[in-house]
C-alpha cells in the first residue's frame, strides 16, 4: 500500500480592494448579478462573472425552481452561456460572490461539486487553467489558480 498526499494552495486577499483592478471589476460584476438571483426557496444568492480571452464578460446568477433539481447554480449558468455564445473563447477567470438573505456570509464560499465538475470540463477542454476568485458577501477573497485546487483527481473524457 502507498499513500497519496494532495496539497492545495490558495491566495487569500483581505478584501476585494486588495485585488488587481481588473479582478475588482469582475468581482463587482459578480456581486451585482448576485443581487438579481432567483432564490425564493433557499434565500441564498450567488453571482458569477466570467472573463473570456476575447475580452467579453459573461454573467450568471443562481436560478431556483420548486422542483429543486431543476434549478441551476450561478457558475453553471455563466459557464454554459459562455460556451453557447462564445464556443471558441477560453475562460480566463471566474469571480464568484455568495450571500444569504438571512445570515451574514462573511467567509469565502467555493463552487459546489457540480459546478467544480463543470469548470473542470471547460478547463480540460481548453487545455488552460481557469483562475477562480470566490468570496461571501464581503470580507476575504480566495484565489485558486486552477480548478485542480478545488477538485483534485478530476474526472474528464480521458477516463471514458
Amino acid at each position: 500500500m502507498k499513500e497519496i498526499n494532495i496539497t492545495t494552495t490558495f491566495k487569500v486577499f483581505e478584501d476585494q480592494t486588495q485585488l488587481p483592478e481588473n479582478i475588482q471589476s469582475l468581482v463587482q460584476q459578480a456581486i451585482e448579478i448576485r443581487k438579481k438571483a432567483y432564490a425564493p426557496y433557499s434565500h441564498f444568492r450567488v453571482g458569477a462573472a466570467i472573463a473570456l480571452d476575447n475580452g467579453k464578460i459573461v454573467l450568471g446568477s443562481n436560478q431556483e425552481n420548486a422542483a429543486y433539481p431543476s434549478g441551476l447554480c450561478a457558475e453553471r449558468v455563466a459557464i454554459y452561456q459562455a460556451g453557447a455564445i462564445y464556443p471558441d473563447a477560453k475562460i480566463v477567470t471566474i469571480a464568484i460572490s455568495a450571500a444569504s438573505d438571512s445570515n451574514p456570509t462573511l467567509t469565502p464560499i467555493p463552487p459546489c461539486g457540480s459546478c467544480r465538475q463543470s469548470i473542470a470540463e471547460y478547463e480540460f477542454k481548453q487545455d488552460a487553467p481557469i483562475e477562480i476568485y470566490f468570496m461571501g458577501e464581503s470580507g476575504e477573497v480566495y484565489k485558486s489558480n486552477s480548478i485542480n485546487n478545488l477538485l483534485p483527481l478530476s474526472f474528464n473524457s480521458t477516463s471514458l
